[in-house]
């Protein structure tokens, strides 16, 4: 059935009440760094134990960023006149207080923040929802996990979220990622709809078979690959999106929307080594140090499709914004069902 879009898709906001990635772990580091999650401006930051702390980046002082300044054992300084922030923004120390006088009682957003999987995850909602059950991070278990090797691109999508989440769960436009692609011939099979999440089941075939130790050459050597049937399923769990390509590949694109017309996500492409049996009986770290030196192994095919995708998106924010009266359809009801979701969710908010 032809479906047209809904406007209103394009200009709505997210809702709060879920958990967000903002940084990599490993982005983080003696220095605090800033981050933009829909228009609020946090900074994150490690104390001297190495937790993790995020806070609203304004000091309440002269209102400049705070992520300009420097750590001082568990608390955060500002770089303009030395007053100081602890994890739950209380300010605690001003350089130049006089003995007459008494600290502020100026208290600066913080917000809860989980280190998990290799990524930091930021609640920027009610605080109230945060222990249902529905409202917890997603994680990404595979990235521990021995068996799986990880590559990691980071999206910069001049676009609202909205045009992002259905790139990646439309999987008709195969043939625009030319060598970088991992699949072809997909045909919808199954849609399964609830609160959350839309889930879209494809046959298709795909490019790779990793079962053998030369295998992963194929990530990075197009004449080697060849076409078989796999099963491709793609999954929009409200804010995030899992997809997975037969045994071999599975992939994470998680979400961190910073404005109307700018979006920034981390993809993440796991390469399982199950089918090597004989991998499995050897040393724990053996196969840690195979994991860690196979890191980014598929980086140039991501970083591909990436590019690609990125060039269309843009142009379909830079149509919308010139002409946001002018008529889109859509052909795909994975497409139809992903909007209702998010424009669901947004009522929530």
């Amino acid at each position: 059935m032809l479906e047209q879009e809904n406007p209103s898709i394009r200009t709505c906001p997210i809702n709060r009440n879920h958990w967000y990635v903002v940084a990599r772990s490993c982005e983080v580091k003696a220095q605090p760094i800033s981050i933009t999650l829909w228009y609020q401006k946090i900074v994150i930051y490690r104390d001297q134990a190495g937790m993790i702390h995020a806070l609203e980046d304004s000091c309440p002082h002269r209102l400049v960023k705070l992520s300009q300044g420097a750590i001082v054992g568990n608390e955060i300084e500002c770089a303009y006149h030395g007053w100081r922030f602890n994890g739950e923004g209380k300010c605690t120390l001003i350089p130049y207080l006089n003995e007459n006088q008494k600290l502020p009682p100026c208290q600066i957003r913080s917000y809860p923040v989980q280190e998990l999987d290799g990524f930091i995850w930021v609640f920027p909602g009610d605080k109230n929802y945060l222990n249902q059950e529905s409202v917890q991070p997603m994680g990404v278990p595979e990235w521990e996990h021995l068996n799986y090797i990880a590559t990691v691109s980071i999206i910069d999508c001049p676009s609202h979220f909205s045009f992002l989440i259905e790139n990646l769960m439309d999987m008709y436009h195969g043939h625009l990622h030319d060598n970088y692609q991992a699949w072809t011939s997909a045909k919808l099979q199954n849609l399964s709809v609830n609160l959350n999440r839309v889930d879209a089941y494809y046959d298709a075939q795909s490019y790779y078979t990793i079962d053998k130790i030369w295998s992963i050459s194929q990530l990075f050597l197009p004449p080697l690959r060849r076409l078989h049937p796999e099963p491709l399923t793609v999954s929009y769990l409200y804010p995030h999106w899992v997809s997975t390509l037969g045994k071999d590949f599975k992939i994470y694109c998680l979400f961190c929307p910073v404005h109307e017309t700018y979006t920034r996500a981390y993809l993440i492409h796991f390469t399982s080594l199950h089918a090597f049996w004989r991998l499995h009986k050897l040393p724990i770290w053996f196969r840690r140090w195979i994991k860690e030196s196979l890191f980014g192994c598929a980086q140039k095919m991501l970083d591909g499709l990436v590019r690609q995708d990125i060039t269309m998106i843009a142009q379909e924010q830079e149509a919308y914004l010139n002409s946001s009266a002018q008529k889109s359809y859509e052909l795909n009801p994975t497409i139809y069902q992903v909007q209702k979701l998010i424009l669901k969710q947004a009522e929530t908010v």
